[in-house]
């Protein structure tokens, strides 16, 4: 990975091979030999460091300590301080992972581990339509049925979408770049295979797009953010390769918000298309923008913190949010190791359900991540299964007539007996856990561009954006770090109390309380869809629908009933129709 490396690494090349000799060494040695390394780069005991600075220090994490105390422990923290430099002195890549890897298993927890066939059924009949245009809303098996059955070629279907992506991508600043050369020669590929008999499934032939935090080799990979406008990764990042297996086609790398925070990025303010004067919300901002414009028919994006169903909600897309470790992310740029996730952002909850069922899995080269069966089933009774709401987290909306009340209504219509259920939000939930977490591990991540003041160059600058955010975890002590994720054990055993004993509980995606970073923390998988307009913006609303960890199959069941009583997911944005 193209990072930049320390000057002092650079300068020093017996640094690097001290470091070589430190990975032979045992861990009771390891300490002395940094510490003896120190001379190499010049670095010696900081001695601007008073004891009255321990003294005020101190307070900024609810300690107090009597003179004694800091008399002894000064020395200790002098030589923690030369041992933090020596570390600095090491090129550390966002490619380099934790030892320790976050599961959102816990004891006693049984899974099944069968997977069953998925009976897809293609609608031969489909064809193209009178205007042109209207292909570009067509779904996932739609398409596939034109492809399969040879009423349109995937070269055709590819060039009609990258002209779209020409002609609306700068209105929505959702792409950062459209990769023509590999889209057509995928597309060829496709055309090749199928006209001699090999279909490799309902992806084959379908044109798509990335987020582009996702390497891919020969392409730019940008994390949309200033500093790495022209990083070069050689790598293929896992859920690529798994949809070029599939056959589909890249057509493009969308926009995030610089180093996936936000809207934002080092090239403007990806847009919302349904109204061009507000963002598309992120960071997953130019996937959703770019889908629900018809610009392509899915995308892939990404969540830590909310940034699949932030845009998917704010856009009117259909975003599915799957368990923690569902999909491998070897090749995606690491933001917080315990909390990102990778997930489809489609039009509906069956294009989620296909797209998922060809991305989801591991190659060994991600520690969180697992292969679980995936049994969809599209026609599966949802009257059968125990459908509740959180009772708690709709109380707080006041103003009844609001969308969220409708979607219940509509599986009262359907049949299904709702049950009403408090949603975990209070006692340890209180407890910010979430901004530990994300801020220390996003922080590490990028600690170089806090040290070095590469930070200076990204975009935002503002209290709640990146640069200040890693700076302000700087001062979260080591212990607080790992007694949050200490809380956070205790907060997955608490949740999956109340998730257990239902199919899916269903949340409202605004106001939601605190579930968002709650689900986010424990690993549970959601799906957001569109709901209809806010009254006052005329912008999309949505819903989430909280699962089972791994159980994405029944959530999108419930998903696709919803969305076959409903017709939200098929309005599109007249400007681009």
């Amino acid at each position: 990975m193209a990072v930049k490396k320390d000057v002092l690494a650079a300068q020093n090349p017996i640094g690097n091979i001290i470091f070589d000799q430190l990975k032979k060494l045992s861990m009771r040695n390891i300490l002395t030999c940094l510490l003896l390394s120190l001379s190499v780069y010049g670095i010696t005991q900081d001695t601007s460091i008073q004891k009255k600075d321990l003294v005020s220090s101190a307070k900024l994490f609810d300690l107090s300590f009597s003179t004694q105390e800091i008399d002894t422990l000064y020395s200790d923290v002098i030589d923690n301080l030369a041992n933090y430099k020596a570390m600095h002195s090491f090129s550390l890549p966002n490619s380099v992972p934790l030892s320790l890897w976050q599961s959102p298993v816990l004891p006693g927890m049984h899974f099944n581990e069968k997977q069953s066939p998925i009976h897809w059924k293609l609608d031969n009949t489909i064809s193209l339509p009178a205007n042109k245009k209207d292909l570009a809303f067509y779904s996932i098996e739609q398409l596939a049925s034109l492809i399969k059955n040879k009423k349109i070629t995937s070269l055709a279907l590819t060039q009609f979408f990258i002209e779209r992506i020409k002609k609306w991508g700068d209105t929505l600043q959702c792409v950062i770049s459209i990769q023509e050369n590999i889209a057509y020669e995928q597309a060829k590929k496709a055309d090749k295979e199928i006209a001699h008999g090999k279909y490799r499934g309902l992806l084959h032939g379908i044109p798509y797009g990335l987020k582009d935090l996702f390497a891919v080799k020969g392409t730019k990979t940008t994390w949309g953010a200033a500093p790495y406008q022209n990083q070069l990764i050689d790598e293929d990042a896992f859920v690529y390769l798994k949809l070029k297996e599939a056959g589909a086609v890249l057509v493009a790398k969308f926009t995030l918000g610089a180093l996936a925070m936000g809207d934002y990025w080092f090239g403007g303010r990806t847009k919302n298309p349904w109204n061009l004067n507000y963002g598309s919300s992120g960071s997953s901002a130019g996937s959703a923008s770019a889908t629900v414009a018809g610009l392509v028919p899915f995308a892939i994006g990404t969540e830590t913190w909310g940034s699949i169903v932030s845009p998917s909600t704010t856009c009117g897309a259909t975003g599915l949010r799957p368990t923690f470790g569902s999909i491998s992310r070897s090749g995606a740029m690491a933001l917080s190791y315990s909390l990102d996730k990778i997930g489809p952002i489609c039009r509906s909850a069956a294009d989620a359900a296909i797209v998922f069922n060809y991305i989801h899995g591991t190659d060994g080269k991600d520690g969180s991540a697992v292969k679980k069966p995936f049994n969809y089933d599209p026609a599966r009774d949802i009257k059968k299964l125990k459908i509740a709401y959180a009772k708690n987290y709709f109380d707080k909306i006041k103003d009844t007539s609001r969308n969220e009340f409708k979607v219940l209504d509509v599986f009262k219509k359907l049949g299904v007996q709702l049950i009403p259920v408090n949603f975990p939000d209070s006692g340890v939930y209180n407890i910010n856990i979430m901004d530990v977490v994300i801020g220390v591990e996003c922080a590490a991540q990028f600690d170089a561009m806090t040290r070095l003041n590469i930070d200076d160059q990204l975009t935002r600058q503002t209290k709640y954006d990146w640069p200040n955010q890693f700076r302000t975890a700087r001062f979260v002590p080591a212990v607080e770090y790992v007694n949050a994720q200490r809380h956070r054990y205790s907060l997955m055993q608490k949740v999956n109390e109340v998730i257990q004993k239902y199919d899916v509980i269903i949340c409202p995606s605004r106001g939601d309380g605190n579930q968002s970073a709650i689900t986010n923390l424990t690993g549970h998988p959601v799906v957001c869809l569109p709901t209809g307009f806010d009254k006052k913006l005329n912008l999309p609303t949505g819903i989430s629908f909280v699962g089972n960890l791994y159980d994405e199959a029944t959530l999108l069941s419930i998903a696709n009933a919803f969305q076959g009583a409903t017709h939200w997911n098929k309005l599109h944005p007249n400007l681009f129709k």
